[in-house]
């Protein structure tokens, strides 16, 4: 794998890539009023049609009706394209163990029908009137997050994960009153409409498919990363091989960091190191073979997204060193012994997402350097299936439905 940069620090550059993204699409100017009808076309039935985007977007996609776990398909309606927004085909839409999670109740109760899905790309097919960031035509990605305030601290500085006002809105599930459902409606479906500012370009020089999961699973792992501002050579841990610990582990390689991979998967030790991780620990239920590497790591991301003992993994950090951890288990909640915390000496911190800006310069570092998420692309009849085999650890490493399927 490809490696660049001498040091993983926030770097003037970066910030000033950072601020760039921010404003990014003032050269992308439509003039004009926004277009009454927009092209759509269809590519199962390999035939173009007119929409009328000044009212509801007709959509098709699949949802979660209770919290069984169980999908099936829905019919439902998207709201007009407004001013600010974006009509997006979309193309291919990944499973996240976020979606699974969500759906089933286990972060709070849940209104349904709900349509999961916040890795999506596709191709702009209609643009409000202000819009200057895209045109139609362009290749584009909505990840977690749909709307914000934009006017407080956090949502200038590029967080708008962190809207200081909590108007945060997330891809699915969030009440949102110009939505015909009353809800957000997520990527596992065939067209999404979205304010022009949380949706970014997907470059031509990465596939769709390969793309989608950069816009959760990239992020996630890439922003902390970055922000822990690791020197090249450090050892760097890695908990949980899944959607997004694959993804932590290509990334951290990619900025010269010597990782160690601790999975509970035997068959999984050949894909990490082919991936460059000098080393894979398979953790035996007892932990015994991770008392080897006690006080070894400068840093470890944990991306395990259930309940597990946390000390064995803290106590492979060396004193100072920091646990960032990215997984949401159940309930969002995690029991951590304080005195063994105390004792270890290490940084304890959580890292959610990332800011529009930071999204936008993952896809282009992915797309510039060759980082591609390992993908298995499945139909939409397919998914529950796939949801089970997520559940179940068999997933390689992530699912992305075709959206023609849908």
């Amino acid at each position: 794998m490809k490696k660049q940069d001498k040091q993983l620090d926030g770097s003037h550059s970066r910030r000033q890539f950072i601020q760039t993204s921010a404003i990014a699409g003032a050269g992308m100017v439509l003039g004009g009023t926004m277009k009454a009808f927009a092209d759509e076309s269809t590519n199962a039935e390999n035939h173009t049609s007119m929409i009328d985007i000044t009212k509801n977007i007709k959509t098709r996609g699949y949802a979660a009706t209770d919290e069984s776990g169980q999908l099936s398909p829905y019919e439902f309606e998207r709201r007009p394209v407004g001013d600010d927004d974006i009509l997006i085909d979309v193309k291919f839409a990944s499973i996240c163990h976020s979606d699974i999670h969500q759906e089933k109740g286990h972060w709070g109760k849940q209104q349904y029908p709900q349509v999961p899905g916040h890795e999506i790309v596709g191709v702009v097919t209609a643009v409000g009137r202000n819009v200057t960031k895209f045109k139609v035509g362009d290749r584009a990605g909505v990840g977690c997050m749909v709307d914000s305030c934009m006017e407080c601290n956090s949502c200038k500085a590029g967080e708008e994960h962190f809207c200081d006002r909590g108007e945060t809105v997330f891809t699915y599930g969030y009440p949102l009153e110009s939505e015909p459902t009353g809800i957000s409606q997520g990527g596992y479906s065939n067209k999404i409409v979205v304010r022009d500012h949380f949706a970014v370009h997907i470059p031509e020089h990465i596939s769709f498919q390969e793309a989608a999961p950069l816009l959760c699973a990239g992020i996630t792992t890439y922003s902390p990363l970055m922000d822990a501002q690791l020197k090249v050579g450090e050892k760097v841990g890695v908990a949980g091989i899944g959607g997004l610990g694959h993804m932590a582990v290509k990334l951290a390689v990619s900025k010269g960091a010597e990782v160690y991979a601790f999975t509970t998967s035997p068959d999984k030790v050949d894909d990490i190191k082919s991936w460059g991780a000098k080393e894979v620990i398979v953790v035996d239920e007892a932990f015994k073979n991770m008392q080897a590497y006690a006080k070894t790591l400068d840093y470890m991301i944990c991306t395990i997204p259930y309940e597990f003992n946390i000390t064995p993994y803290i106590f492979c950090l060396k004193p100072g060193g920091t646990f960032t951890f990215v997984g949401m288990p159940i309930k969002s909640e995690i029991t951590i012994n304080n005195l063994m915390l105390a004792f270890a000496r290490v940084n304890f911190n959580a890292s959610l997402i990332g800011g529009i800006p930071e999204t936008q310069e993952v896809v282009h570092y992915c797309a510039d350097n060759g980082i591609k998420p390992e993908i298995q692309v499945i139909k939409a009849e397919n998914i529950n299936e796939a949801w089970e085999k997520v559940v179940n650890k068999e997933a390689r490493y992530r699912y992305v439905i075709d959206a023609a399927t849908f």
